[in-house]
């Protein structure tokens, strides 16, 4: 048996390829499947079989593309509600892959739906488990994703309860060797404290994962339910897309009109524009609406976190290179579609002016502070007085609350956010009212 693992470091995702005499299955792919038509290539594997342990909601799985283009059969559990031609695959189910068996276990507490691979050698020992977001490396997934949306909804609170149980009747049941990957790692919004491995052991987790620790039943869900990170705007409409099953990856990024700056097509000037070029390039010379999102590690989530499901948008990016990075980083999460232009170079004539640090030093009761970091950032370190607080998330659905009367300086905590921040405010005032920037000059103030 092998065993390969996949990561996308700017979703935190881990997706899976089981080989055994040369057949393969597929654990939570991500939307773009050539890397795993390679790998079956490279080792004259056919795929057999894409097993999904729930419907994700951060990222788009290709699980039924690639059942389309290789025959392969499509296994989720029966209570996930597909939407597309699959098996179901639930507790007392098994699959022979080769000289493996695949196990599954209904192990819900992330989703009411969610279950646990456990992979099965020809001699009959249990040597690996895909726990999905059921179990992470350090922490487990956290249980408030699924009280409005998916085929089964429950309240967090009986979620909880259910992970409760699901760790330690069923995960905790497996031999200490058995070796345990996770869908996610350090820096996924699915769970509140993943470590930054990438595998570990039911026995090093028994020993170090909290969640896996001896406590009550109420004293669990207190713990599981407090400090979890917010809740991306796209992460409902991932779980219904995922339910559904997207289209495929590259046909639906080869439908998105792109042209450049010399000749753009933009019809709509009410529209919401998300321009990814660096902070000075944007702010020399942006256009109205303009939301300054720079290229970065965490460029998908925060896009699924400002631009509604829906929600139409231009997309500008410094050149043609560039654009077509980040169109296939929006189709991970399945906002390909809301795409009306895909514009590349250098667009627009608003400017921003550069802020100096010292004139907040002067006086800091002369101008509006937005810090626009996570509450959980502000209760540790709240680095101005009298600042207000709107987290980035919420910031276009609140902009109502900023005064007018004073200009307003922008900051996160390292410059990344403020940029993307700054320009929604900006748009908000219309030059009315001076807005600025404080960038990585905040850490000065720190």
């Amino acid at each position: 048996m092998q065993i390969k693992q996949f990561e996308d470091k700017n979703l935190s995702h881990y997706s899976y390829a089981i080989i055994s005499n040369h057949e393969m299955a597929l654990i939570d792919p991500a939307r773009n499947p050539q890397p795993y038509y390679d790998f079956a290539k490279q080792h004259s594997a056919r795929i057999v079989a894409v097993i999904e342990t729930h419907p994700h909601a951060d990222f788009v799985s290709c699980h039924k593309e690639i059942a389309q283009n290789t025959g392969a059969t499509v296994y989720v559990s029966k209570l996930l509600g597909a939407e597309y031609p699959h098996q179901t695959f639930d507790e007392g189910d098994a699959l022979l892959l080769g000289h493996v068996t695949l196990k599954a276990l209904n192990t819900p507490g992330h989703s009411p739906d969610s279950i646990s691979i456990v992979a099965i050698d020809e001699d009959g020992t249990e040597k690996a488990v895909f726990t999905g977001d059921t179990l992470f490396i350090g922490d487990c997934g956290r249980p408030d994703l699924r009280e409005n949306v998916g085929a089964i909804m429950a309240a967090k609170t009986e979620l909880a309860k259910q992970m409760y149980h699901s760790l330690r009747n069923k995960l905790m049941t497996l031999h200490n060797d058995v070796e345990v990957y996770p869908a996610h790692g350090a820096g996924s919004l699915c769970g509140k404290g993943l470590s930054v491995l990438n595998r570990s052991t039911i026995g090093t987790e028994k020993i170090s994962n909290w969640s896996l620790q001896k406590m009550s039943e109420e004293e669990f869900i207190g713990k599981l339910l407090e400090g979890q990170p917010f809740v991306p705007k796209y992460f409902p409409f991932d779980v219904s897309l995922n339910k559904k099953g997207a289209d495929d990856f590259e046909k639906s990024i080869l439908k998105i009109k792109k042209t450049n700056a010399s000749s753009p097509v933009m019809t709509d000037t009410s529209v919401t524009i998300i321009d990814t070029r660096p902070q000075a390039e944007f702010k020399k010379g942006h256009l109205k609406n303009a939301i300054n999102l720079v290229s970065s590690s965490s460029f998908e989530t925060w896009l699924g976190s400002i631009v509604n499901p829906g929600e139409p948008f231009y997309l500008i990016a410094e050149n043609e290179e560039q654009l077509e990075v980040l169109l296939a980083r929006i189709a991970k999460i399945g906002y390909e579609k809301q795409i009306l232009m895909a514009i590349s170079g250098t667009i627009g004539t608003i400017t921003m002016d550069y802020f100096d640090p010292d004139e907040l030093r002067k006086n800091e009761l002369s101008f509006t502070i937005l810090d626009i970091r996570n509450p959980s950032e502000v209760e540790i370190n709240k680095i101005f007085k009298s600042s207000i607080n709107i987290p980035l998330y919420e910031l276009r659905d609140r902009l109502q609350e900023l005064p007018g009367d004073k200009p307003v300086v922008v900051h996160c905590a390292g410059g990344l956010r403020s940029a993307a921040g700054s320009s929604i405010v900006d748009s908000k005032f219309n030059g009315v009212v001076n807005v600025y920037d404080l960038g990585e000059d905040v850490k000065s103030f720190q």
